[in-house]
């Protein structure tokens, strides 16, 4: 079992690094390990429109804190979404396209590298955590299509790895690295301790793209809206409420709570919105170019989730871009086995 040194017996006088932040435990541990061994350390956090939350932006906060090191921000989400649409690499399971979301992090931090002046680029990445990303020969692809080469160091896998510039410069020695490899993370709690680390998040949490049902919703939208017609709420909306695809140009949304509804609220604009008039009720966004048969079936599955009595039509208040009109809608049955055919969920 290795114990982290207390003085370094390397020349890093002077050397500086910029540490990928996830707002997980391996990244913070990366950044601590290299500044525990007398390297500046500088934090750097990428955010996408995939991953923004305030819980993460204030988990990296906390974690620079701790650190003691500086952090700056990047907003990728415009360059992500092409990366999404069009990976390079392919996607993973769902759409994660896991090894080119890598790839542009890392020539993201590169720039930062370049304008701090700093000597090289750390991250949390761990050989044979992830199977997409982090398998030997992914986590090679990503060094070289990024340009950093060898000013990329995994200070929770190094010795597993093939010595990189840092080592090599001796401004770290091997003994301050680790060979840690798989999904276990005994050994980072390990490392956490002897660095008194107590209060950390065990993992940065799930990225939605690798998510089953999101994955069928955005195929759904790259077959039916098309990907060169998909902007960045095109794919936030897929996260929220029931999706029902009932026609090749048509798509209906059911808020699943009042605060899905709020938010389905804020993606109206062009779509057509159905509220419940009479009883209480979910929103209802309608996607596409409707015909009126189609518009009147999108009435009938809003009514399907109101609090109706069976057999009672439901008073809905139909709007698009200002106009509105009230229309009395029969609530398809609970059981009727189209509900089930058009919802968008793994079975696409």
């Amino acid at each position: 079992m290795k114990n982290i040194r207390t003085e370094s017996e390397t020349s890093a006088e002077g050397v500086r690094t910029i540490a990928l932040l996830s707002g997980g435990l391996d990244s913070m541990l990366a950044a601590a390990i290299v500044k525990r061994a007398g390297i500046e350390v500088i934090g750097l956090t990428v955010g996408f429109f995939v991953n923004a939350s305030s819980e993460r932006e204030a988990r990296i906060a906390s974690d620079v804190r701790k650190l003691g090191i500086p952090l700056r921000t990047l907003d990728l989400s415009e360059e992500h979404l092409e990366v999404i649409k069009f990976p390079e690499h392919g996607y993973g399971t769902a759409v994660n396209p896991c090894i080119d979301c890598r790839i542009l992090m890392l020539k993201a931090a590169l720039r930062v590298m370049e304008e701090e002046g700093a000597e090289f680029v750390i991250t949390g990445e761990v050989l044979g955590q992830r199977p997409m990303s982090q398998h030997r020969r992914a986590l090679d692809v990503a060094a070289v299509e990024s340009g950093l080469g060898d000013r990329l160091l995994r200070p929770l896998s190094a010795n597993l790895l093939p010595d990189t510039l840092p080592v090599v410069e001796g401004w770290i020695s091997r003994g301050d690295l680790f060979s840690i490899s798989g999904r276990s993370r005994q050994e980072q709690i390990r490392i956490a301790r002897e660095l008194g680390i107590t209060d950390y998040q065990q993992s940065a949490g799930g990225c939605i793209l690798t998510d089953k049902v999101y994955g069928a919703r955005l195929r759904d939208s790259f077959k039916h809206v098309g990907k060169d017609a998909m902007g960045i709420d095109e794919f936030l909306i897929l996260r929220y409420g029931r999706q029902f695809r009932i026609s090749e140009r048509v798509k209906v949304f059911v808020g699943r709570n009042a605060r899905e509804n709020e938010t389905l609220a804020k993606f109206a604009r062009e779509r057509y919105a159905i509220e419940p008039l009479s009883v209480p009720g979910p929103l209802t966004l309608v996607e596409g170019d409707p015909s009126e048969e189609e518009l009147f079936l999108a009435a009938r599955i809003a009514a399907r989730y109101c609090d109706h009595k069976d057999g009672v039509p439901v008073a809905l208040g139909m709007s698009q871009s200002g106009d509105t009109r009230t229309v009395e809608s029969l609530p398809l049955p609970t059981d009727d086995p189209r509900l089930a055919a058009w919802r968008i969920e793994t079975r696409r």
